[in-house]
């Protein structure tokens, strides 16, 4: 027998005050609710009730018991309200990841405006650029850039993540405007680094050049620009990240025609085959925002 619905009949039995009551509540015969009690005081191994052939009551371990047994399914169906409210309407927590650059240069201002479209909605957004087990550390989804392996997560392609390569004006009236990957030797270029593994810069028809070693390198591509934007070296970074500086003049654009192919981005989450609303209304706002048909620069 199932322990809870036991449980319930015999509360029914208790607030009813009779066998015959707590039958017609669950529409069950009164011999399957002694057999239900029976369930239950076997299990105790006690008594729950005392019957005579005028009345009956609880016993000492039977009133415990109840109690006991109207907390639990107190707390079971509070549960289900909420999760049946959480499918009617947008609530709740949403546990996000995604790449640092991305992350606090366009989700965050785009999520400001999620969460005004949706008031009983939350953000935990994590924004780390280490591939994440969204199952093992329990988020709801993660953007990804690059090619995906087969994980077997939902995949929904965003627009391309593009590159540029920028230099300040100062910085070029000083050292002069690079006009081929082979004058990157006399300059300054920002390298970036990930996990202390040093990535070195790999320009579209162009083999890797170990010759660019820049004497300023980060693990952060807010780092990088901020140098650039002082006058420091040249700069490679996700054109998201700089197109801001580059609008307003601060950055200007090299060797365009070298710049990395754009790499896809994808937003990636757990199948489930009923998501709540807070999660299908974020992937509809994340592909109205950041869909493949939607302007690369200026998000």
């Amino acid at each position: 027998m199932d322990k809870l619905r036991s449980m319930a009949v015999f509360v029914a039995v208790v607030d009813a005050g009779s066998f015959t009551a707590a039958a017609e509540t669950f529409q069950i015969s009164p011999v399957m609710v002694g057999k239900h009690i029976k369930h239950l005081e076997t299990l105790l191994g006690a008594r729950l009730l005392m019957r005579t052939t005028r009345r009956q009551g609880l016993t000492e371990i039977g009133a415990q018991y109840c109690e006991q047994c109207r907390s639990i399914l107190a707390q079971i169906a509070a549960a289900e309200t909420g999760a049946e409210a959480m499918r009617a309407g947008p609530r709740g927590k949403l546990k996000l990841t995604a790449p640092v650059s991305f992350g606090s240069e366009w989700l965050a201002p785009a999520l400001a405006d999620y969460l005004a479209r949706y008031p009983d909605v939350g953000v935990d957004l994590s924004l780390n650029d280490r591939l994440v087990d969204l199952l093992d550390e329990g988020f709801d989804a993660a953007v990804r850039i690059g090619a995906l392996g087969d994980s077997g997560m939902v995949a929904r392609p965003l627009r391309l993540y593009g590159m540029s390569i920028c230099a300040s004006p100062a910085y070029l009236a000083r050292r002069g405007t690079p006009r081929s990957p082979d004058d990157l030797a006399q300059h300054e270029c920002l390298d970036y680094m990930h996990w202390n593994q040093h990535v070195r810069w790999r320009l579209k028809g162009e083999t890797e050049r170990t010759i660019w070693a820049g004497r300023f390198r980060s693990n952060n591509g807010q780092a990088l620009r901020m140098a650039a934007l002082h006058g420091f070296g040249i700069v490679m970074q996700a054109e998201i990240l700089l197109a801001q500086d580059i609008a307003a003049g601060r950055l200007v654009p090299l060797l365009e025609q070298y710049v990395p192919t754009p790499r896809p981005m994808h937003l990636v989450y757990p199948r489930d085959r009923q998501a709540t609303p807070k999660l299908t209304t974020f992937i509809d706002f994340m592909l109205e925002r950041f869909g493949p048909t939607t302007s690369r620069v200026g998000m």
